[in-house]
């Protein structure tokens, strides 16, 4: 039987990234994914903008809410997204779970601003028997799985060292590559610094950082998201180039070779592997993902404590005393 489902949040990652987009080939926000999924029923969404709930309600043909309270009562979902700003997550997991008991939260990342409120969560969430995870969708993506799977095969051998950049904040979308890259190259060792770049808001900054993982180094470096928005990364192995580009949607490998022209060198192979992924769809892995973990299944998703994990290393780097 399909479990009800809730979404909080209504804007792009809620709802708008495809909304204009064929269904058949884009699957990018949560009531996309929510509303295609056989293991789900899209029951409902609330926004606090009465136009977001309007053409919600115009589009999936299900009732929205501006009050959240009115949506638990009516809904009683059993899965939940929590797709507001980051500021809000702790609120509104703590309004949820004041009301209702569902079987599973899926909460945007970064899961809290500071690590004391995520702690907070993940403890509200084991009192209340509610598995929490987060969207760290990339874990969930065909592609990223075969990269992992090629490091820890040795095909992509270590040490490894790499570049990734980031734009738009460290924490905001800069954890969406340092919690990938934990999945790939294992446990966050240590960092540093390097340039502490410009401050975004109260809460978030770009800095440039070195960071060690248990299977390597990587570099983070700021762009700039007003010229546009860059999402990266290239690893360096003794076997050979990985780059991630576009966010994910282009993965290449490059072995190495002998070089036909010089004994004794090697070189990269000039025609790239390209490694297939299903980034076009990615929300929908992730409520795959998802049906498999309330199924007592394997899964990928990122966990609240996994998420925690990334938040304290990233604090760990940008507020280490100099």
């Amino acid at each position: 039987m399909s479990k009800k489902c809730l979404i909080i949040g209504l804007g792009q990652i809620g709802m708008g990234y495809d909304l204009d987009l064929d269904p058949a080939r884009f699957v990018y926000s949560h009531t996309r994914a929510f509303s295609a999924h056989q293991a789900f029923e899209l029951s409902g969404a609330v926004d606090q903008f009465e136009s977001q709930k309007l053409l919600f309600e115009r589009r999936f043909k299900k009732p929205g809410f501006l009050n959240l309270s009115e949506a638990l009562e009516k809904i009683k979902p059993e899965v939940i997204v929590v797709a507001t700003p980051t500021s809000t997550h702790l609120t509104v997991l703590e309004k949820v779970l004041g009301q209702c008991r569902p079987k599973a939260i899926l909460c945007e990342k970064p899961l809290a601003y500071e690590p004391l409120e995520a702690i907070r969560m993940i403890a509200l969430c084991d009192k209340a028997g509610v598995e929490l995870f987060v969207n760290y969708m990339r874990r969930a993506d065909s592609g990223s799985l075969e990269v992992k799977k090629r490091i820890e095969s040795c095909k992509i051998s270590s040490p490894i060292k790499g570049v990734a950049w980031y734009s738009k904040g460290f924490l905001h979308n800069g954890s969406h590559l340092f919690n990938l890259l934990e999945f790939w190259l294992g446990a966050f060792k240590k960092g540093k610094v390097l340039d502490a770049g410009r401050l975004l808001d109260a809460q978030d900054s770009e800095p440039d950082v070195q960071v060690e993982f248990e299977r390597g180094k990587v570099v983070f470096l700021a762009a700039w998201e007003e010229a546009f928005s860059h999402c990266a990364i290239e690893l360096l192995s003794p076997s050979g180039r990985l780059r991630y580009e576009n966010g994910g949607g282009v993965i290449a490998w490059q072995p190495t070779h002998s070089d036909p022209h010089i004994s004794g060198y090697k070189i990269l192979q000039e025609e790239p592997e390209m490694i297939a992924n299903g980034m076009d769809r990615y929300q929908y892995h992730v409520a795959d993902q998802l049906a498999n973990a309330l199924a007592g299944g394997e899964h990928v998703l990122c966990t609240g404590k996994e998420a925690l994990a990334t938040i304290e290393a990233m604090h760990k780097i940008i507020h280490q005393r100099s």
